[in-house]
């Protein structure tokens, strides 16, 4: 028997994009808090945080180790990084990311981070502290595997994994048929009750009792670097206020869209970077 499902559209953009009040002041658009980067990989928070700010996000942080934020504040004047000490992210870390937490509105953590055992100790640490919603994504995923579920109970999550992301986290194999994906989703975002985003050629969203799937995207974007776009706009979006469900709907529609008119310029020579430029594009034109 099939799952029924609903298919994503400009219309969650039109009830989530209304017009701003023209008394609206600094952060009432969104605050964010960027939890990712290590001396290896600088790049994916950077990107998480320019594509929160191309979605509309008043103020992104980022706490990241010290190569990595002076990397990232490197990229743009936009981006407010918190150096902290060390290469990796570890347990020391926990209580000045919760303490900056405190800023936030929403949270994204993954993105980045590496696989040190230090660093999916202090993931799920930190995971198990913070209140807020959050963005669970790439490393942060790895650390929640099956026996480490329990630290989901409680938290308003939206995790977007990718086939083998999905595959450490549930502990099953991830089928390309997509009634098989569906159901996946569907038994795993239930039992957990948060919000999972299985991406691939058709992007799959649960929560307990829903299921979208949304197909805006190319295979141009298999390219790094376009989860971390998803992440930034999926985490911007729930910092103003939006549900983590229609969030997660509407960040897979607008990251997709942007990929499709990136693809259409630049092919074979789309990045993730280049796709940042297009998100502002997608929102207008979904509206």
């Amino acid at each position: 028997m099939k799952t029924p499902f609903m298919e994503t559209s400009n219309r969650l953009v039109k009830e989530i994009y209304l017009p701003r009040d023209k008394f609206s002041k600094k952060g009432d658009y969104g605050k964010l808090l960027v939890i990712g980067g290590s001396d290896k990989y600088t790049g994916s928070a950077a990107l998480v945080s320019l594509a929160a700010y191309a979605s509309g996000c008043d103020l992104v942080w980022n706490a990241a180790p010290r190569r990595a934020a002076d990397v990232m504040a490197s990229f743009s004047p936009d981006i407010m990084a918190f150096p902290l000490k060390g290469d990796y992210l570890n347990k020391s870390h926990t209580k000045p990311v919760l303490k900056l937490s405190e800023r936030a509105d929403a949270i994204v953590i993954g993105n980045g981070l590496g696989m040190e055992k230090e660093t999916m100790a202090a993931v799920l640490e930190i995971i198990s502290k913070i209140e807020k919603p959050m963005v669970i994504d790439a490393d942060a995923i790895k650390a929640l595997t099956p026996k480490n579920h329990k630290i989901l109970d409680g938290r308003d999550a939206v995790l977007t994994p990718h086939a083998y992301e999905m595959s450490v986290f549930s502990g099953k194999d991830v089928d390309l048929d997509l009634q098989k994906r569906i159901q996946l989703v569907t038994e795993f975002s239930s039992s957990l009750d948060v919000v999972i985003v299985l991406k691939g050629d058709t992007d799959v969203i649960g929560a307990k009792g829903k299921i979208s799937i949304n197909k805006t995207g190319n295979p141009y974007m298999t390219v790094g670097g376009t989860g971390d776009t998803l992440a930034g706009i999926c985490g911007a979006l729930i910092s103003r206020g939006t549900d983590v469900f229609g969030a997660a709907c509407v960040a897979t529609f607008l990251n997709g869209l942007a990929g499709d008119m990136c693809a259409k310029d630049w092919g074979e020579g789309l990045t993730a970077s280049k796709l940042i430029d297009y998100i502002p594009k997608a929102i207008k034109t979904a509206l």
